[in-house]
């Protein structure tokens, strides 16, 4: 380590240091552990413009272990990448650009939110499979330009969390070599020591994983560390595991190596100590010698070069290939949202009772034919919710061109790495698996809706009607769940068109993930469904004879049919109802004021809310005097029409329903 290296590394740690103790609030440990190894990362092999955070061919950085946040933040300033001083001091306040964790959109060089731990491990796996994907379609002899590396650290939490190994299992299957996975091994967990719940051999494990794994005993030798990953970048076969053995709260001798330096600042005290024992000579918080500034900014300007090769490379890839060239902008534009609107054979649909995971297959493997980006898969289900993209191929490590991605049965890091695609950028991606399993991929789900991410989820078998499987794999709250979710739009289809409606909505969103919520049983077409109405979420499917309805029937998915049904009988008994599908609440409470007083009247309060599902949420429609034909309880074990006898689902309940409300 030269003296301004080291001198470096400090600054990182001090920087860190004083920020937490500022906020009064944070994690000090893993900064002050780790910055010779994120410092070696950095300077010496990370490949990035300061000028320029979206630069295509740019490595990936992946802080997996996101409560120690203040270390990216110091190496963002450090390397002039849009973090002020002021914003360091700022670490954790109302509105700043450091927040507690790291917030992509947010912080300029973020590139994934994270925070729950072994998030960034599944995101970085996803970027290494967007590159490899990528690479495939666009990179030609001697014209590399999709080229880069996905680096992630991360912790003995993120090695503990079960994400990560179904992220590594996955990875390995597919020996993405561009991925090097960086360990801070410092057997430190809030509790305590590791050896209280984590004794595994991690190295055995990610080799049983299919990972090159190399040891650096001393986390402080950044030589040693530089040489690693020299090592892992030489690897062509296999992603690489690097464990690098730390101290947590290095050099600050009354926490070093102890819990209580994880996630709490080290005190006035403490920080003076730190001083000493790094032959710190500043006092002063946050100042950091011009020395320093000067390192990292010739560093950062050196770095500005590999985009200048770059984009001399892309100049003479355009022009001998310009065909690549116009499937370059076409992967990295938006859908033509008025071309898909009026493509007549997206909206076309068969007139036979179909199963809305049947109409979502068959829509899937339409968009196919002018979405060349898309690429998705399914949790080991794809047969049972119909996403098979026809010819295109399995995405694998014989074929990264592949668009069938099969994740296996893989719920969480499905989702992670569906999120790190996104965020790669180039590509359109969707994951499936039955609805009921929402619940595994959920965390990954609500960290697409805060980082925007517009991944469309695939969610079939979404009611009481899966049938003889019985209450484990049928979903009873799950709508609710998502549905309260901010920035995440559900959209439970009623048949073929609403299905279509769905999709549009999925593939031409830029910020908010797409829930489709399909059904395993044929429903019929409804012959009022239409693709303007049901893009509004909410719409009257079935109208009243008069000139005022006498109660208002609101439904999603199969149970609209039911509901139509149900409006008939009650005319023959001089009750004239509405039928509203409600196919998405948050795109219906999206449209104006107007457009919804004309659904559902605010005059008209008898209403009655049907949906296989919790009724939880429908009160805001139902109000105080309207009721509910749902599902409270568990499912049971039986065919699907007699579950929904059972539970109530049928014209004649619903018609008793809304009599004894009028």
């Amino acid at each position: 380590m030269t003296t301004i290296d080291e001198k470096t590394v400090n600054a990182i740690r001090i920087l860190a240091a004083d920020a937490i103790q500022k906020a009064n609030s944070g994690h000090p440990g893993l900064p002050l552990g780790a910055a010779p190894m994120a410092y070696t990362l950095w300077a010496k092999y990370l490949n990035f413009n300061y000028c320029n955070p979206n630069w295509h061919n740019r490595d990936r950085f992946i802080l997996s272990a996101g409560h120690g946040s203040a270390l990216l933040y110091a190496l963002n300033h450090l390397f002039g990448c849009g973090i002020t001083i002021d914003d360091i001091k700022d670490f954790r306040q109302l509105g700043s650009k450091t927040p507690g964790h790291p917030e992509f959109r947010h912080t300029p060089f973020v590139e994934a939110t994270t925070g729950p731990l072994g998030a960034g491990m599944g995101m970085a796996v996803g970027m290494a499979m967007a590159q490899a994907h990528l690479a495939s379609i666009f990179n030609k002899p001697n014209y590399p330009v999709v080229d880069n590396y996905t680096y992630v650290l991360g912790g003995d939490g993120c090695l503990m969390e079960g994400i990560s190994s179904e992220a590594f299992s996955i990875a390995g299957t597919l020996k993405l070599d561009k991925l090097i996975v960086i360990y801070d091994s410092n057997k430190i967990t809030i509790e305590g020591s590791t050896d209280l719940t984590f004794t595994e051999d991690v190295e055995k494990r990610m080799q049983a994983f299919g990972f090159q794994t190399i040891t650096v005993e001393d986390g402080n030798d950044l030589e040693k560390i530089g040489k690693a990953i020299e090592q892992a970048k030489a690897e062509k076969t296999r992603p690489s595991f690097i464990t690098v053995k730390t101290q947590i709260g290095y050099g600050c001798p009354a926490k070093q190596g102890k819990a209580n330096s994880h996630g709490e600042p080290l005190g006035e005290e403490n920080i003076k100590e730190l001083r000493k024992t790094l032959c710190w000579e500043h006092e002063e918080p946050f100042f950091v010698p011009s020395d320093v500034y000067e390192n990292c900014k010739k560093i950062a300007e050196e770095k500005t070069k590999k985009e200048q090769e770059w984009n001399k490379l892309f100049d003479g890839y355009c022009k001998k290939y310009p065909d690549m060239k116009l499937l370059w902008d076409k992967y990295h534009s938006d859908i033509d949202k008025n071309a898909l609107y009026n493509n007549a054979d997206f909206w076309a649909c068969d007139e036979k009772p179909c199963a809305t995971r049947g109409a979502s297959g068959n829509i899937l493997n339409k968009v196919k034919t002018f979405l060349p980006n898309l690429i998705g898969g399914s949790a080991d289900l794809g047969p049972s919710n119909k996403t098979y993209l026809k010819d295109e191929g399995e995405f694998s490590a014989e074929n990264y061109g592949g668009k069938n991605i099969h994740y296996g049965v893989r719920e969480q890091a499905m989702a992670a790495i569906a999120n790190g695609i996104a965020l790669y950028g180039g590509l359109k991606t969707y994951v499936a698996t039955f609805f009921v399993f929402s619940d595994y991929l959920k965390p990954m789900a609500r960290l697409s809706s805060l980082m925007g991410l517009p991944v469309t989820y695939v969610f079939s078998h979404d009611s009481i009607g899966v049938g003889e499987d019985g209450p484990t794999h049928q979903p009873v709250e799950q709508l609710a769940m998502l549905r309260s979710m901010p920035n995440f739009i559900t959209f439970r289809p009623a048949d073929a068109t609403e299905t279509a409606a769905g999709w549009y909505t999925a593939l031409t969103s830029k910020k908010t993930p797409v829930g489709l919520i399909l059904t395993r049983q044929n429903v019929s077409k409804c012959s009022t469904s239409s693709k303007e109405d049901a893009l509004k979420g909410g719409y009257i499917i079935a109208k009243e004879k008069g000139a005022k309805p006498d109660a208002i029937i609101i439904a999603s998915g199969s149970e609209v049919e039911i509901a139509i049904k149900a409006k008939e009988e009650l005319y023959k008994i001089s009750c004239d109802v509405r039928v509203v599908s409600m196919p998405s609440m948050e795109l219906f409470d999206t449209q104006s004021n107007e457009y919804k007083e004309s659904v559902l009247p605010k005059s008209v309060r008898k209403r009655v809310a049907v949906e296989a599902a919790s009724s939880f949420g429908w009160d805001r429609y139902t109000g105080l005097d309207g009721k509910t034909v749902t599902v409270d309880t568990f499912g049971a074990s039986a065919p699907a029409k007699v579950l929904f006898e059972k539970f109530g689902f049928t014209v004649e309940n619903v018609v008793n329903t809304v009599k004894s409300i009028l």
